[in-house]
């Protein structure tokens, strides 16, 4: 196919293994890399790209990423392309929408409304693992690979419901486990503060990582604190890596906490340790003091049992309300990590009601204000408003920490990205830029080398790929040439959905995606199925 093939001259090549950059040609044939080095003229295949100044790395990899439905139902795509994105991992934090029955579905496009919406086009024609990738398989703007969801499979074989699971139920999820890692899963995700997950003890998940292993996929947990209680969850995690014999892989790993500030070093030693023991363990971040999830997230557990329509009937019950209000502002929610609400940190990004436009980007405090109420009082009545479709962002992040485990030699890169709502977190758009602009280039936290390691060669190791992930002769040809001294983020919590500067060229298997930093027609993007699947 001549248009997949092509060569690139004289770039700056960073190989994706964490190498020093050298000055070398691409050759590129029929999508895959021919060659890497010096190419005669003789040599040359297709178009010939001029890369004098230019920096080319392998396509980057979005190792947690919650486009599950951007991936089948936006062609553009614009957050992910535009920064160098080539394979994205969706089904993460154990809540996704397959494998499904319609009942689940049903309750799933819920419960995710705030994470992504309900694009107007897609059609939900999709139960299983097989069938999802089916739809990715059309064409899409990225590469995608799957992580079966932990609270999804939990839903589907015992309900929505607090309790642990019977020994038929358990039977059951592994069942589903299997059959997804068949179909091409790549792991299993958990959301463990999120229901129904929160609810499932750890032998559950140790039995169902079990069947992960025996497919060489990883298990990647939300775990079941991300305050004061950090390094117990990781100890936690660790214990299930050990027992089930999956590697780990610690998603979204900040330390946010105040009784966790300056005490990375102690998230470190365990994981020295475990790799001491034997154990693979490995972690990822995005670049930012906030994070974002759905606004009722934080309501506590026995509240969000049952779905929306219980969670609606509790908080309109007099009494209810009061122990809900209690939880909020005195006890702690096992929903907000057990500590009490800081209403000034939680910011509203997303929204359905015209009449709450006036909130988008206001913290509940302020908003609360407006109204004329408690921030509580506003925070339940808004939910409630909202029919529990609003998002949020909350800023409780600590930048030393941030820092300091972007520098773990087993760090890669996961966007966390939220793209739905009225203002979502610009992480979905400047993620990998944010790393190389600022983190690499400007305050030298990481080489540029480095920083390219961790969203290629690392996190393709991570998801077993032989193929993709590096710079190297019979490798596919996803690739990025890219500026190093103008890569820059440019998407603020003001404005979220502006591009990244400096991305000139982005292929996957040597179909241009995004060219001359401008979006192309192109769909090459297809399902990355694990190597042990059987479909």
């Amino acid at each position: 196919m001549k248009e997949r093939s092509f060569t690139v001259r004289g770039a700056q090549v960073i190989d994706g293994s964490g190498s020093k950059a050298s000055r070398a040609d691409v050759l590129v044939i029929d999508g895959v890399i021919a060659k890497v080095g010096s190419i005669s003229r003789g040599e040359e295949e297709g178009k010939v790209i001029e890369a004098d100044g230019l920096t080319l790395t392998p396509g980057f990899i979005d190792l947690h990423s919650h486009s599950d439905l951007a991936v089948i139902s936006d062609p553009a795509h614009l957050a992910k392309v535009t920064q160098g994105v080539t394979l994205e991992v969706v089904g993460q934090d154990g809540l996704s929408y397959v494998p499904s029955n319609e009942e689940v579905l049903h309750t799933m496009r819920e419960q995710l409304y705030g994470w992504n919406g309900e694009p107007a086009a897609l059609k939900w024609n999709f139960h299983s693992v097989a069938e999802y990738l089916g739809e990715v398989d059309k064409g899409s703007a990225v590469n995608v690979a799957y992580l079966i969801p932990h609270g999804t499979v939990r839903m589907l074989a015992r309900g929505n419901g607090a309790g642990l699971a019977s020994v038929e139920e358990l039977n059951t999820m592994k069942q589903l486990v299997e059959i997804g890692m068949q179909e091409g899963a790549v792991g299993l995700s958990a959301g463990l503060t999120y229901t129904p997950a929160m609810y499932a003890d750890d032998a559950e998940i140790i039995e169902l990582c079990k069947i992960v292993a025996k497919y060489n996929g990883y298990y990647a947990p939300h775990h079941r604190n991300y305050g004061a209680q950090f390094l117990e969850a990781v100890d936690d995690c660790i214990e299930i890596s050990r027992a089930s014999g999956s590697p780990l892989h610690l998603t979204h790993c900040h330390m946010s906490a105040p009784a966790n500030h300056d005490r990375t070093e102690l998230l470190f030693d365990r994981l020295a340790n475990a790799h001491s023991d034997g154990l693979d363990v490995s972690l990822d971040s995005y670049p930012y003091l906030a994070g974002s999830t759905y606004l009722h997230a934080m309501l506590p557990s026995w509240v969000q049992d049952g779905g929306n329509k219980a969670m609606r009937a509790r908080l309109t019950d007099r009494d209810k309300r009061l122990k809900v209000v209690h939880e909020l502002t005195v006890s702690g929610s096992d929903g907000n990590q057990g500590g009490i609400m800081n209403w000034d940190i939680v910011k509203i990004a997303g929204i359905e009601v015209a009449e709450h436009m006036q909130f988008v980007g206001v913290s509940i405090t302020d908003a609360a204000k407006i109204a004329n109420k408690k921030p509580v009082d506003f925070y339940l009545d808004f939910i409630l408003r909202e029919d529990f479709k609003a998002s949020c962002i909350i800023f409780s992040g600590y930048e030393p920490n941030v820092r300091a485990i972007m520098q773990h030699p087993r760090h890669m890169v996961g966007s966390d990205g939220i793209l739905a709502g009225n203002r979502p977190h610009p992480r979905g758009y400047g993620t990998f830029a944010r790393y190389l602009g600022t983190y690499a280039r400007e305050e030298k936290i990481l080489t540029f080398e480095g920083a390219i390691a961790r969203m290629t060669g690392r996190p393709a190791s991570r998801l077993s790929l032989k193929d993709r992930g590096l710079i190297k002769a019979g490798y596919k040809a996803d690739l990025v040439l890219l500026d190093a001294e103008k890569v820059l983020d440019l998407a603020t919590y003001e404005n979220p959905r502006t591009p990244a500067a400096g991305f000139e060229n982005v292929w996957i298997d040597g179909v241009l995606t995004l060219e001359g930093a401008r979006r192309t027609s192109n769909l090459p993007g297809r399902a990355v199925r694990s190597s042990k699947a059987k479909i």
